[in-house]
Order: C-alpha cells, then structure tokens, then sequence
C-alpha cells in the first residue's frame, strides 16, 4: 500500500491531536500496574515507540504454542479455550476436549464458520512479527506466554484459515482484513497487542497507522500490560 506522504501525515497526525482533553483523560489509570489503560486510537499509535525490524535469528519453534491453557485440568490446550471462549454457539465439549458442533464468526472476513477444525487461532501480532519488534530480546518464558496469551481479548482471535494464511506475517501497512468494516476494530486491536507487550513499530508501520487512525477517530484503544 502507497504510503502517505510527510506533510499528509504531519496533518493527519495533527488533526488526530486537535481538542484531545488534559493528558489524564487520554493516560492510563494507576491504581494498579496492571489497571486498564485507554487511550483515543491516534494517540495510542503516538505511544508506540520505533525502531527498525530484524528477521534474524527467528524461528517459529521459538514460541512454544500451543500449552495447556488457563485451566489445567480441563484438558483443553489455549487453542481450543479460544474456541470455547469466542464461539457464537457454544460446541459440545468432549473427552481431551474434542470440540463438535458450535459457531463462530470469522470478523476478518464477516463469515460464519463451523466447525472449529476450520478456523485458525490468529496471534493479532503475527509471531515473526513480534521477534522483529522485541521478542528476539524477551526469555523463551516470556515468548510462550505471548504465543498464548489470553490475558488479553484482543491477543488472540479465532478466525477462518484462509484470512489468516492470507495475513501471514504482514503488519497492517501490507495486509488489512478483507471486510472493510473491520479495520477500525483491527487496527485498535494490533496497537492494544503492541503496547500490551512493549512491542515497537517500524516507520512503514506507523505511518500505516496513523493513516487508518485517521478515518477511526471515535475508536479507542484499550489494553493492559502484561506480566
């Protein structure tokens, strides 16, 4: 995608920080360092920090996923607790956690999917995108609870096999869902996942995102810091 030129965005970043209210009400909240934060969308782009992306050294093995979940005695593996958890129609639940029957709605792409064999578990911040972002620093404990993160909605999502293959491992600057009405959504759902995670973005990335901040401007951000 063409990326917009320095003076379009110097405007679009602008008109994203007009009549924005005293810092407190953009900040986080401190009541906790894992209280909710929010923030208005072009304003959590701006929190982002950037650097350059290095592929080197990546290997998806590097993530373990997916583990034994949230529950440990209820069999099911993170995968499918985030079938369980976004099913539209609950599946039925059976030995090992055989998943049959049951719904889900593919937002990507605005499909109903059944059954759950068809869908993906989606990490919103693809994993090799995450190593070029910060994660080649992190322990490989921090990494496997990354690949499984449920500590956050917006860190996985279920969603049909071909969208997620389509996406790959692109940042919003080469791939957006093919729904249209969902890019708002997306959007604040990629910076909730960086930020959640310290993650940084390149300078193709970020002018991405403030171009799409600026058409979701009544969208806020939300997120949590992970542990």
């Amino acid at each position: 995608m063409t990326l917009m030129k320095c003076g379009t965005i110097a405007a679009a970043i602008a008109a994203l920080t007009l009549n924005v209210p005293a810092q407190a009400a953009d900040a986080a909240t401190s009541e906790t360092a894992s209280a909710v934060q929010t923030a208005r969308i072009g304003v959590a782009v701006g929190k982002l920090s950037v650097a350059d992306e290095s592929r080197a050294g990546y290997n998806r093995d590097l993530f373990k996923h997916w583990n034994a979940g949230l529950n440990l005695s209820d069999g099911c593996n993170t995968r499918n607790e985030v079938l369980i958890s976004e099913a539209v129609t609950a599946p039925a639940v059976g030995a090992r956690c055989a998943l049959t029957g049951g719904q889900w709605w593919s937002y990507y792409d605005d499909t109903y999917v059944t059954p759950a064999g068809s869908l993906d578990i989606d990490h919103m911040v693809p994993l090799a995108e995450a190593w070029d972002s910060g994660a080649s620093a992190w322990t490989a404990a921090r990494r496997e609870a990354y690949a499984n993160d449920q500590g956050q909605d917006a860190s996985l999502v279920a969603v049909t096999a071909k969208s997620n293959r389509a996406k790959a491992d692109q940042d919003p600057a080469q791939w957006l869902p093919p729904a249209a009405d969902a890019h708002c959504r997306y959007t604040s759902e990629w910076l909730a996942t960086k930020l959640r995670w310290g993650l940084t973005v390149d300078q193709g990335e970020r002018y991405r995102l403030y171009q799409l901040a600026a058409g979701c401007t009544d969208t806020r951000v939300t997120w949590t810091t992970a542990p």
